[in-house]
């Protein structure tokens, strides 16, 4: 039974929040903290006032981002792990994180500022999902002898992050931390 005074959202005012946070993923993680929010409206095609009632702030679009994209990659982790091939299921989920780094990129100023300890709480929660999920995906691999021993998810993400923040952005960004990336999946080969 739904909660007194709680309505479930108009489908076209959930559509706008969706088109607003798509649009806030690219303007926001090319811009950064000072990107400006009428280009974020107009790229979703709706208008200031629209952005406005969904994210009264610019922290709470920020946040709003930033938690929507590690929502999908819990899910990406959860549904690599029932894959056949564990280590093209890493290497799928590795790629897909550098998604999100290149929007948490241009996001980190303002991300500081908006981190509250509730919000630390459910980055920590989140993050412990995905590694529960890609240590299950490492077990699995481990199992069937496709995976060396002794490699965790966290290793995963501490070789991800220090990949991608080792190469300065720039057009050939992208395609060289992915080339990175497959020879360090190759080098998990048992």
């Amino acid at each position: 039974m739904a909660e007194i005074g709680k309505r479930k959202p108009r489908a076209d005012a959930q559509k706008n929040r969706e088109l607003l946070l798509e649009a806030a993923k690219e303007v926001l993680g090319r811009g950064g903290p000072k990107a400006s929010l009428e280009a974020v409206a107009r790229r979703a095609g709706v208008g200031i006032g629209t952005l406005y009632r969904h994210f009264p702030t610019r922290e709470m679009l920020f946040m709003a981002v930033f938690s929507r994209e590690l929502d999908q990659l819990v899910s990406t982790a959860e549904d690599l792990a029932e894959r056949e091939d564990p280590l093209e299921a890493i290497r799928s989920w590795l790629h897909a994180n550098v998604n999100l780094v290149e929007t948490k990129r241009g996001m980190l100023g303002a991300l500081s500022l908006v981190m509250t300890e509730d919000l630390k709480q459910g980055y920590t929660e989140r993050s412990n999902l995905v590694l529960a999920a890609m240590d299950r995906l490492l077990d699995k691999g481990r199992k069937a002898g496709e995976i060396r021993d002794g490699v965790s998810a966290e290793d995963l993400v501490q070789t991800l992050y220090a990949i991608c923040y080792a190469r300065q952005p720039g057009p050939d960004w992208r395609e060289n931390v992915l080339r990175v990336l497959d020879i360090f999946v190759d080098g998990l080969k048992r």
